[in-house]
């Protein structure tokens, strides 16, 4: 018998690893853009790479990172990955676009982005390992009672979104900011999806299609669910076009969204995706009565909500298609071992839910701080003047309309203006004007960038770690 070479599982780690990311993210469509949003160009996505190579990517962070800046740049990264099995044409045509067109769906890009997939996806949701436990003796009966005990809301008491935006200095600020965090999941609905339509298995195979189909809209385009997100954004005056506010989504935002297309594309993961299918569409039915409730407090009567009460009405009947005709007969015909993998697939959506929650309850209060935060420039720049707070700086200098892309830092920060003028933005319409010898506090983990007003600005960055201790 001849000899067979062995076997060796493909795996980047290290610099050959941070060398492929930034190959990858140096594809001109992923460069910084001139402007806070794309316009109706569904290929451009800003990457950051003349960051990536200070990052490092193989130590997996734990929950208490999982918003830091390498994991913000690690779900912009997948995006755009995972988007690439996607067809996207701008709204007005393709004409002027076709370079770009090209550049995101060439086999180049296609094949530099499968070959850091694996490594970026043991980044994003390795943590999820240490968050959900599902070992033990599983059976029908056990599960059944699991899925019975799930607290699907149902409640009239304010969720933590819904304090939010309501408590926010400005709610429809909040609520615009709110509804943009769906745009990559609700413009390109039920994507991730169906890549578990595709193959062979049987007649699960055909009710999962038929929850498909209902996404989207049995074939009608004025009733795709897609297509009532976009209604629900133009009322409200936000732009439908594809990752026009890319700039403006939050880490958590992407992590979710990215979630499914990680479980759908990675098939091994299949009975997960069952698991998170069942909890998500249980669970829409409460969050859409709730949405739909909010968001006519803030804007009344304007707002169209039909996406939202379309989904109470159709998310009932999923969730029962879920487990009735797609759970119980997959642990028919495939036993009971499968049970703790769809029982992880509900935990991890959980808890991702909850991270997701608190990243932008987060935010919407740093908007509505910033003229506070300003404030604290002050004393805290006063602290580290005096010397009783010692903190590293970066001295920048910066051109007449030179735009940081939105990004976070991983611990507290001052910006301080030496000369000149900044637009310094915290979210979707929430800025601040700085002048010489004003500054703002830019709290860990808080998505924010800056532009240039005046012909030359010099202004420092103060890593400060906790800013209260400056006061």
């Amino acid at each position: 018998m001849s000899h067979v070479p062995q076997h060796v599982p493909f795996e980047l780690s290290g610099t050959e690893l941070r060398d492929a990311i930034v190959q990858y993210a140096t594809n001109p469509i992923f460069l910084d853009n001139l402007d806070w949003q794309n316009d109706d160009n569904p290929y451009r996505r800003q990457l950051r790479p003349q960051v990536l190579p200070h990052l490092d990517f193989d130590k997996v962070p734990g929950r208490e990172n999982i918003l830091d800046y390498t994991s913000l740049a690690v779900q912009r990264l997948l995006t755009s990955i995972y988007e690439a099995d996607l067809v996207f044409f701008p709204k007005s045509g393709l004409e002027g676009k076709e370079e770009d067109f090209r550049a995101f769906y060439s086999p180049a890009n296609r094949a530099l982005g499968e070959r850091i997939r694996p490594a970026l996806e043991r980044y994003a949701f390795g943590f999820l390992d240490d968050e959900v436990e599902t070992s033990g003796k599983w059976t029908k009966a056990s599960l059944d009672s699991y899925l019975d005990s799930l607290d699907m809301g149902g409640g009239e008491e304010l969720s933590p979104i819904e304090a939010a935006v309501t408590g926010s200095t400005d709610p429809a600020r909040a609520a615009r900011m709110w509804l943009v965090q769906f745009a990559p999941d609700f413009l390109s609905e039920a994507s991730p999806m169906m890549r578990n339509v595709l193959g062979y298995y049987g007649p699960v195979q055909s009710e999962w299609f038929k929850v498909v189909i209902d996404e989207y809209g049995y074939g009608v385009h004025d009733t795709k669910h897609s297509t009532l997100f976009e209604r629900t954004l133009e009322s409200v005056g936000l732009k439908s076009d594809l990752h026009r506010y890319w700039q403006y989504y939050l880490n958590s935002s992407l992590l979710l969204n990215n979630y499914f297309h990680y479980l759908g594309k990675n098939h091994e993961l299949f009975f997960r995706y069952v698991g998170a299918l069942f909890y998500t569409e249980s669970s829409l039915v409460d969050f859409c009565r709730r949405a739909d409730r909010l968001l006519h407090g803030v804007f009344g009567d304007s707002v169209d909500t039909t996406y939202f009460t379309e989904h109470v009405h159709i998310d009932q009947h999923h969730g029962r298609m879920a487990r009735e005709k797609i759970i119980a007969p997959l642990i028919e015909a495939h036993g009971e071992g499968i049970i703790p993998e769809i029982v992880r697939g509900i935990e991890e959506y959980r808890v991702l839910l909850e991270v997701a929650d608190k990243d932008f309850v987060a935010q919407i209060s740093w908007m509505d701080d910033q003229p506070e935060l300003k404030k604290l420039h002050g004393p805290v720049y006063e602290a580290i003047r005096e010397g009783r707070v010692q903190a590293p700086v970066a001295h920048l200098v910066e051109p007449f309309n030179e735009l940081s892309n939105t990004h976070c830092h991983e611990g507290d920060e001052l910006c301080h203006i030496v000369s000149g003028t900044m637009r310094f933005e915290s979210g979707l319409g929430s800025s601040l004007t700085l002048e010489a010898g004003e500054g703002v506090v830019i709290r860990r983990n808080r998505l924010h960038g800056a532009d240039i007003l005046s012909e030359e600005c010099v202004y420092e960055i103060h890593s400060v770690g906790d800013y209260r201790k400056c006061l």
